[in-house]
């Protein structure tokens, strides 16, 4: 248990369990069908090709469901996600979706980011993670590539889910195979982990013995862990909040009860947490990746291996 006030776990726990009903109609109601495993990830330009293709049959499949199921909003954005200039790795439109979206080259990329998004981005919402994808690739520039990694059902935002680590445990060793894989089919590249939010525990969870450049937590609730070594990554670990992001002013503790353990560790901004903080500027916890923004900036700088020191 992370030694803070008592008033500060008191917070925690009123905070968690006021709302633990909160968004139970999930867009996992929608049905889907269940998709073809997909192969181990080859990073040519053929055998994306082939996976992309694969992706958007999935997608297509999915909107057909949703059609049927009188869900004629779901339909029409999943048609629109098949757009063939699309890439994606793969897709699974149950329980709210799980995407593995590609922006840019990745057969020829020598800088990847993975981006893992927080609580509350499902199909219906996915709109938030594509446009920050795509402002990031626009920062990183040529000989990058940026891949939204909606691997997870991710909790809603208010419950009692989004301020415990479960849906983080089930997460972490499917993100973890997912760099792996990707390191491996990309064995020169410089792959960077980007945890939005929620995400961050999920990342926290999935960081031990990761070979990747650097883990850059924004917006963050926590990591689920003390400080930045209890990760036990050889990753550079950077932190960064911008000056108007609500997530600043919740508790950061974690308490365990008998059957769960309630919030997601120390404040990876703060000094005695470990990270490097970077430049974040103002805005709110949607705007890290907005375009023009400082955020943006700095984790551009992060990931294309600018940085020294603080960003």
């Amino acid at each position: 248990m992370t030694t803070r006030p008592h008033r500060f776990l008191s917070a925690a726990i009123v905070a968690a369990l006021a709302v633990p009903l909160t968004g139970v109609t999930r867009p996992g109601s929608v049905p889907a069908p269940v998709p073809a495993p997909v192969p181990p990830l080859v990073a040519t330009p053929a055998a994306l090709g082939e996976r992309y293709a694969a992706g958007r049959a999935e997608i297509l499949a999915a909107a057909r469901a949703a059609a049927r199921h009188g869900d004629h909003r779901r339909a029409a954005g999943l048609r629109a996600m098949a757009d063939p200039v699309r890439r994606f790795l793969s897709f699974d439109g149950r329980d709210g979706g799980r995407t593995v979206e590609v922006f840019g080259d990745l057969s020829g990329a020598e800088r990847v980011a993975v981006l893992v998004p927080g609580a509350g981005i499902n199909l219906d919402k996915y709109r938030a993670l594509r446009d920050g994808s795509t402002n990031l690739r626009n920062a990183l520039g040529d000989r990058s590539a940026v891949v939204a990694w909606l691997g997870y059902a991710t909790p809603n935002g208010v419950s009692l889910q989004a301020v415990t680590p479960g849906r983080a445990e089930e997460a972490a060793p499917r993100l973890r195979a997912f760099v792996r894989g990707l390191a491996a089919a990309r064995p020169g590249a410089r792959i960077s982990l980007l945890c939005h939010s929620y995400g961050s525990v999920v990342c926290g969870r999935a960081a031990p013995g990761l070979d990747v450049a650097h883990i850059v937590l924004f917006g963050s609730p926590g990591a689920g862990v003390p400080d930045a070594a209890a990760l036990r990554t050889p990753a550079t670990v950077w932190a960064g909040r911008t000056a108007g992001d609500w997530i600043g002013g919740l508790p950061h503790a974690s308490i365990v009860l008998p059957f769960v353990t309630v919030g997601l560790g120390e404040d990876p901004v703060a000094p005695g947490f470990g990270a490097r903080v970077f430049a974040a500027g103002g805005g709110g916890h949607g705007d890290y990746l907005a375009a023009g923004s400082t955020a943006l900036a700095s984790i551009a700088r992060i990931v294309s291996g600018q940085a020294d020191g603080d960003a």
